[in-house]
């Protein structure tokens, strides 16, 4: 999308290892896309033999049973892969740290990139994409590290960043779990209810969620099988937002379309009640960037209006 903005999404540093944080294992793209894949493509497994890419990201996990674990998946589902399946390969980058040039170069390879992408709305995906990876689950001590090594400017996004650096480097896996089950699922419920069907009616599974569904549905988005939560949880519409932005799917003007309809209404709410939850030590600084990137991306589709 071209910007008429001069507000810049701050990157997240380049220490991070993938591109960048996304992947919140929830979505994938609706097979009606492949409908005139000749028969002679490879969407049937020809070979049992396991590409460079699936190995690396066995080697990282530690087995194929852990990496199954870890997707949320049935270990035979995983040793029936001779490859990452498309729709997988942000949600394994995620989880072992392997890039996805290495999982899949046939899909995001050099050749494979449409270059088109430009750095703001790089770095927009980049954001929504940590924001997603650290709403959808606890973060592990891999992802802990990582966060701990963040920088940023003086900009109130970049102070953000370096408050998330600082919280991750003083938070145990433990404490980061016991926070986020306190904060999103507690016993009953959790102190917070990231779905935008709460925050605008006051109940789950209202007209919100079908309308969203609804819309997806004209971009080709659905859940993926064994995902439980609807598609309105914050962490989903996140790596949604993260997807448009970078141009992985979607059409030119989808992203300002969902963020309007779908965001702008509820999640900057969310975000300030997160900042200020009780239980939150680590989200705090989560909550700051999230409010600080509803006000960006708001006023730069304003400017786009």
């Amino acid at each position: 999308m071209t910007r008429k903005s001069n507000v810049v999404a701050h990157k997240v540093a380049r220490c991070l290892n993938s591109r960048q944080l996304s992947g919140t294992y929830s979505l994938k793209l609706l097979t009606r896309a492949r409908i005139a894949v000749p028969s002679h493509c490879n969407y049937l497994k020809v070979s049992r033999m396991r590409d460079a890419g699936l190995n690396e990201a066995i080697r990282a996990a530690g087995s194929v049973s852990e990496l199954a674990r870890q997707l949320g998946i049935s270990q035979p589902s995983v040793s029936n892969w001779n490859r990452v399946p498309a729709e997988r390969v942000v949600a394994v980058e995620t989880l072992t740290g392997v890039d996805r040039v290495v999982l899949r170069p046939d899909l995001f390879g050099e050749n494979q990139m449409t270059g088109d992408v430009d750095e703001i709305d790089a770095a927009r995906a980049q954001e929504y994409a940590l924001l997603a990876a650290l709403l959808v689950r606890a973060p592990d001590a891999a992802l802990l590290n990582r966060l701990a090594s963040l920088c940023g400017d003086a900009s109130p996004l970049g102070v953000a960043h370096v408050a998330l650096a600082e919280a991750a480097a003083n938070v145990t896996v433990e404490k980061a779990e016991r926070e986020f089950f306190n904060l999103f699922i507690g016993v009953g419920r959790g102190e917070l209810m990231p779905y935008a069907s709460y925050y605008l009616t006051g109940f789950l599974h209202e007209r919100p969620l079908a309308r969203l569904r609804g819309d997806l549905g004209t971009l080709g988005i659905e859940r993926v099988e064994g995902n439980v939560e609807p598609e309105d949880h914050a962490a989903t519409l996140c790596e949604i937002m993260a997807g448009l932005a970078s141009g992985r799917f979607g059409r030119a003007g989808s992203d300002q379309e969902i963020f309007e309809k779908h965001i702008a209404p509820w999640m900057g709410r969310f975000f300030s009640d997160l900042e200020q939850a009780e239980a939150a030590r680590f989200y705090r600084p989560v909550g700051m960037i999230g409010c600080l990137l509803m006000d960006i991306e708001a006023e730069a589709f304003a400017l786009n209006a």
